[in-house]
């Protein structure tokens, strides 16, 4: 297993696989959050232009991505990138051209800090091929900022080569992750890199809804079907409020704390019946989640949330080119000199998600229980047809996931 030929044709692959649940952070300390959050902010950006461009594909389906995991791959990759390559990626990231690793290091560690080691766990990896040569300086950024594992394979066996990612995924993710890759996937003539990033989620929701206070009800979905859906129900005091889209178009916000007020789950709706939720999305950004705080004011509702899981996988090379991220597809394009001195461009860039949304938390509190016994009828707040959700670490700004759902 000596050295590969240098090839034009030579591929990097990279994957991502997320896979929460629900999920709690802790607070971190203000100054570090104020010097990160724009870092949070700009990449989960992006993040969120890959999925308005999913959910333009796919207007009546459910569709989930995680705006920070497409940040932190390309943030990997950044290092590796020369001329206009990395144009494109700083400038669609918006990170400073003279070196956002320090600002990125601390987002990391932010989000991944050993107080939060058991609700959340980030792992990412260098899989190369053996032989293949990395530069030194990209490993030692890549390790550095993202903490990244560096493993030589040999892919002229696929299936061992797979298997031996999985495993670690596997490992690094508590056994919550089985497998992401397929032999198949893995062109033992073409493949010299493979890029991981996954996560697993598990938090708890602030104030928990009761699993016998979960019914069957009606649920329109975006194909304008009705479907009988587990709903969820709870009273409890939640941040509510109403919107509009700057073409006046208006819709409710609610937000869901998880324990500890740090990580939130907001999700947004259209007030009328009759108005898609495409109509709300175009102008979602993280200025507009952040201008959300502002307009939302607690009280005191009855809450009907269904319950839902999504799963899919989806290839993030047809949204990244329509944002402008192309060179690093192109075959003579991909710059990527300061990974390798052989010429390698990226093949595939994949993303999976499962994420699962149920009544699991803390145990109610006090003063929920003392809520739940209010003699006043509060108002009832169904969500009973097509919603966004997005959930975010309120420190820093981070868009963790953004999703669709069309039919729970």
């Amino acid at each position: 297993m000596g050295s590969l030929s240098k090839s034009p044709l030579a591929r990097l692959y990279m994957f991502m696989l997320w896979m929460p649940m629900l999920l709690e952070l802790h607070v971190l300390d203000g100054a570090v959050a104020q010097s990160v959050s724009s870092y949070g902010k700009q990449g989960s950006d992006l993040g969120l232009q890959v999925f308005l461009q999913m959910v333009q594909e796919k207007p009546h389906e459910n569709v989930v991505l995680s705006p920070h995991g497409v940040a932190s791959i390309l943030g990997i990759l950044l290092p590796g990138a020369h001329g206009n390559t990395k144009q494109q990626l700083l400038s669609r990231l918006r990170y400073n051209k003279k070196g956002p690793y320090k600002m990125l290091r601390k987002l990391h560690k932010a989000l991944t800090s050993k107080a939060n080691t058991n609700f959340i766990v980030i792992a990412n990896a260098l899989f190369p091929q053996e032989g293949f040569n990395i530069h030194t300086n990209f490993l030692t950024t890549n390790r550095d900022n993202f903490l990244c594992d560096s493993h030589a394979l040999n892919y002229n066996n696929p299936q061992q080569s797979a298997d031996f990612i999985n495993g670690w995924i596997k490992n690094r993710t508590k056994g919550h992750i089985h497998s992401l890759l397929k032999p198949d996937m893995l062109d033992p003539s073409l493949t010299r890199l493979v890029v991981v990033n996954s996560i697993y989620f598990k938090g708890m929701w602030k104030s928990r809804f009761q699993v016998q206070s979960t019914k069957i009800r009606s649920f329109t979905g975006g194909d304008g079907k009705s479907y009988k859906v587990p709903m969820m129900s709870q009273l409890s005091v939640f941040k509510i409020g109403w919107a509009n889209t700057p073409d006046g178009v208006k819709y409710r916000v609610i937000e869901l704390p998880y324990h500890g007020n740090h990580t939130s789950m907001f999700i947004a709706f259209p007030s009328e019946r009759v108005t898609p939720l495409s109509t709300i999305l175009p102008h979602l950004t993280t200025a507009t989640v952040h201008g959300w705080a502002k307009l939302m004011r607690q009280g005191k509702i009855r809450l009907l949330l269904p319950k839902f899981t999504v799963e899919m996988e989806m290839d993030l090379k047809g949204p990244l080119f329509a944002l402008g991220i192309t060179d690093i597809f192109i075959k003579g394009k991909a710059d990527f000199r300061h990974l390798s001195s052989e010429p390698i461009h990226l093949s595939k860039a994949l993303q999976k998600i499962k994420i699962e949304v149920n009544e699991d938390g803390t145990k109610a509190a006090a003063a929920t229980t003392a809520i739940l016994m209010a003699r006043s009828s509060p108002p009832l707040v169904i969500i009973d047809r097509p919603f966004l959700f997005l959930i975010r670490h309120n420190p820093t700004g981070t868009i963790l996931f953004a999703g669709q759902i069309n039919k729970p």
